[in-house]
């Protein structure tokens, strides 16, 4: 090999690392803010994540769906990143949205409708420390959310009159129990893997009282399992079979639902597949403009 083809070879290598750079800019992600919210009605600080879609300079004044999570710290980001990606231009299959996570403090409290120490083996939960104690708070946080947290969203960002309230667990849970206590307090619901074992299936119960034959409620609900209930011995599959028939049997006016049960995950894998499916079941007839 002669010394002018190396040369050659180098000057070439050169210019091809050299145009790519000139074409490369450095990644930047959509915006997020941490806000802190001084809760009188939770008498406590609150953190707040939220998560603004890009700028659109041909309309400044463009307003956006908004979707509201529980367990802020554990899924935010994930569902940040959903939103922006499925809300991209050359993707269009949701609209661009705003999404705000709500960090816990004191979860099981805020996040379960009655008080009780029944775990989901349907076993008391005796110890002196109980992880399920505070509850029965979910009242409050939801008014939480009604009077404090949409408020200070809708007055500080541009935001459209749809909202999706989306959670796992207890966070599933409390999205079924909003549906069912305060249904217009939110457009859409995503309940990944609720926890309907709670309080001897208190809120599956109260879904049969609620939801009778000839209800009208015109709402979207997507809800899922995984493994839970398959691979042990608690109710979490049988009871998602059980509200799933309920809506199909009760079929309440205007209701659109969708079940996915995913046996190949876990109860912490299943907020991965079921957020993205359930943001596609919500936006199934949604067409950019």
């Amino acid at each position: 090999m002669t010394a002018r083809y190396l040369l050659v070879a180098a000057l070439f290598f050169t210019h091809v690392l050299s145009t790519v750079a000139q074409h490369t800019a450095p990644y930047k992600s959509t915006p997020s803010e941490v806000v802190t919210l001084a809760s009188k009605i939770l008498k406590e600080d609150r953190q707040i994540f939220i998560h603004v879609p890009k700028r659109d300079s041909s309309n400044l004044n463009k307003r956006f769906p908004v979707l509201y999570l529980m367990d802020g710290e554990s899924h935010f980001d994930m569902l940040a990143q959903y939103a922006d990606y499925l809300g991209r231009w050359d993707v269009e299959a949701i609209p661009p949205m705003i999404v705000v996570g709500i960090v816990n403090t004191k979860r099981t409290r805020d996040l379960t409708p009655t008080e009780s120490i029944t775990n989901y083996f349907g076993k008391p939960d005796t110890a002196a420390v109980s992880w399920m104690k505070p509850s029965g708070g979910n009242k409050a946080f939801l008014q939480f959310i009604r009077d404090e947290l949409m408020p200070y969203v809708n007055t500080h960002y541009k935001t459209q009159p749809f909202s999706i309230f989306a959670g796992h667990s207890f966070g599933g849970l409390a999205s079924v129990h909003c549906l069912l206590t305060q249904p217009n307090l939110f457009d859409a619901y995503i309940a990944v893997s609720p926890s309907f074992w709670w309080d001897n299936d208190y809120v599956l119960k109260l879904a049969d009282k609620t939801l009778k034959p000839g209800t009208t409620l015109t709402k979207t609900i997507f809800y899922s399992d995984a493994s839970e209930g398959v691979a042990d011995n608690s109710t979490y599959h049988t009871n998602l079979l059980k509200f799933d028939a309920l809506l199909t049997e009760h079929a309440p006016k205007g209701l659109s639902h969708q079940y996915k049960y995913y046996p190949a995950e876990t109860h912490m894998t299943s907020p991965v597949v079921a957020y993205f499916d359930g943001l596609r079941f919500i936006f199934k007839d949604w067409k950019s403009r």
